[in-house]
Order: structure tokens, then sequence, then C-alpha cells
């Protein structure tokens, strides 16, 4: 009979072998979690560097009372490298955390605690603070929180359905059960993969669980810190990246509308986008060019003008319901546990 497991970690990672060492250093030294039975669960999305062998190497040494296991998902995308943490996880809770995130230690301890006290927090996020290779352009606040930074103080929040706003998937914690009722096994979404930055599937499946009436919230206790290299901070990152976030809007925008009211609330969206477009050239004219966060966020309004056409014309509106994670998507993964020590 398997031993309960309260609380598993999953590590979603493309090519991490350079960033996973890093995490697993800060969970190794997490404190206070004697009376949490815990896991960890690398999830390798296809990787071709030697992501692997690092876990390998780690699992070798890796204390027994808090298991390391290797997933391997073969499909690109965090949609489906997520999916499978969720089939693989052997607890109800699931806090995700990227391989570029780095946990305070006591962010287990909080995380669970945090559960306890909302049973109908069907998932809540991190205080997410930077930690930059480089010094971020001027007026980088306004658009931190699309880098995964979230700062919405010392206080525990809700996140109101109404407000339309949703924590990040980094350092984000989910009940399991509020996963597989809700989060259809297809997205529209995959998440951004080699060649493409499409992106937005964390807040659709966040989405999904907010409208089946599970409570979203913002925990500061949780504290991580995000690792933001150089180039993410360069024109030549930030300005496909925003292209990316804007043409994944019109799904997380109508998670919430029936779809009898989708012409109508498509038509104020597209109204609301060509006012925001307008006032911004009205604003910062030929700066637009020039000035690197003004030009990030034309990108952004730009484009989520575009993007019901941009889908439509991918054939992601239409698209066929993805293998699941059941036992049929089996050939594509592979889980191997620190206690036989193999990946």
């Amino acid at each position: 009979m398997n031993a309960r497991v309260d609380f598993t970690i999953a590590i979603p990672t493309y090519n991490g072998e350079k960033r996973l060492p890093d995490v697993l250093e800060r969970l190794r030294s997490q404190i206070d979690v004697e009376h949490i039975s815990w896991e960890i669960v690398v999830i390798d999305n296809n990787s071709n560097d030697n992501t692997a062998e690092v876990v390998r190497e780690y699992q070798a040494t890796w204390p027994q009372a808090y298991p390391l296991k290797y997933s391997f998902e073969r499909q690109q995308g965090a949609a489906f490298a997520r999916a499978r943490a969720i089939k693989e996880a052997k607890s109800e809770l699931i806090g995700f955390l990227d391989d570029d995130n780095l946990p305070e230690p006591n962010w287990i301890t909080q995380a669970y605690a945090f559960a306890l006290e909302h049973p109908n927090a069907g998932a809540y996020g991190s205080r997410i603070f930077g930690e930059f290779e480089a010094t971020p352009p001027d007026n980088f606040d306004k658009i931190a929180p699309f880098l995964a930074l979230t700062d919405r103080g010392s206080i525990p929040r809700l996140y109101p359905q109404e407000k339309k706003v949703l924590p990040p998937s980094a350092g984000l914690v989910v009940r399991k059960r509020a996963w597989l009722d809700n989060v259809p096994p297809r997205p529209i979404l995959s998440g951004r993969i080699p060649g493409s930055m499409l992106t937005g599937e964390d807040l659709e499946a966040i989405g999904h669980i907010q409208q089946a009436g599970w409570e979203i919230w913002y925990n500061p206790a949780m504290l991580v810190y995000h690792k933001i290299p150089r180039h993410r901070l360069e024109r030549e990152y930030l300005i496909p990246f925003f292209r990316g976030i804007g043409r994944s809007r019109y799904v997380t925008r109508m998670l919430s509308v029936k779809p009898q009211h989708k012409p109508m609330a498509l038509l104020t969206y597209t109204c609301n986008d060509l006012r925001k477009i307008i006032l911004h050239l009205l604003k910062y004219r030929t700066k637009v060019g020039t000035d690197l966060i003004a030009a990030c966020e034309m990108e952004l309004y730009l484009n989520s003008l575009y993007s019901p056409f941009y889908l439509w014309r991918k054939g992601l509106l239409s698209a066929k319901p993805m293998q699941s994670t059941s036992e049929n998507s089996q050939p594509n993964s592979e889980t191997v546990s620190a206690n036989n020590a193999s990946c």
C-alpha cells in the first residue's frame, strides 16, 4: 500500500540542465517540513540537453524522505508538461515551480498550511520578486506582471472573478481534484515552444478552475524569486513575447463568456483594443518605436485585437482534443523515482 503524500512539487523544464540545480538545492534546504510527506517530480518537456543526466546525478544522493522523480513528456508545450505533472503527482496538492524559480526555505510549509486554512481554494499563487541579471529598462514595472512577477502586498487576497486577473503558473499551487474535474484535456493554448511564443496556457487552466466555483488566491507567505536573465530584458525577446501574449488573449477573455454572448463580447473587446491603440499612439507618438516598454505595450494591444483572427486562422479555435493525461499517453512518458536512481 502506497504511503500518503501530502504535497507534490512539479518542475516542468525544457533544456534546464543549467537552471535545475539551483531550484533543487533550494528544495533540498526546505525547513519545518518534518510533518509533511512530500515529493518532487521533474517534468522533462522533450529536452535535447543533459536535463535527464542532471536529475539522475541528484537522485543518486537525494534523501528518500522526499523522493525526487523524473518524468518525460514528449509533446512540447507547458500545458502538456503540467498535465503530465498532474497525472504523475501522488498528492492532492501540486505546487508548480519553473526551473528558474527559487523558493524561500519555508515555501512548502507555507503552501501546505494555506491549503489547510482555505479548503475552497482551487489554486493559489506566490509572491514573486525578480532576480535580475541586468538592470531592467525604465518603466519596467508596467510590464513586470507579464514576466510572472507578482507583488500584491503582504496580505492574502482573493482574485475576484469579475476582475479577470489571475496568478501566473510560476509558484502556483493547485488542487488535483479541481484541475482534473475542470481543466479540459485539450487546451486551446499549449504554451511557448521553439518557433512560437504563443502563451496564456496557465491562465486558461486557472480560468477553468475559477469558472467552476473554486476560489483563486494570492498567498504572500509563499515567496519565490524569479531569475530573469539579461536576454529576457532585451527587445529581441520582449517584442515576440508580448506578441504571443496578445495573440492568446481571445481565449482567456472568453472563458467566462456564455456562447450566445460571445459576438457582443468580441465587439466590445475590439472597440476597447482600438481605443487603447489610438490613445497609446497619441501618448507616445514616435516614441512607440524607440521606447522599449511603449513598444511592448503596443505589441500587446495590436495582437490582442488580432487574437481571434489569428487563432481562427491557425485552426486553434476548432482543434480536436489532445491525447489525455491518462494511460493512453503512457508511451510518451517515463517516470523514475530516486529509489532506483535511474532516468
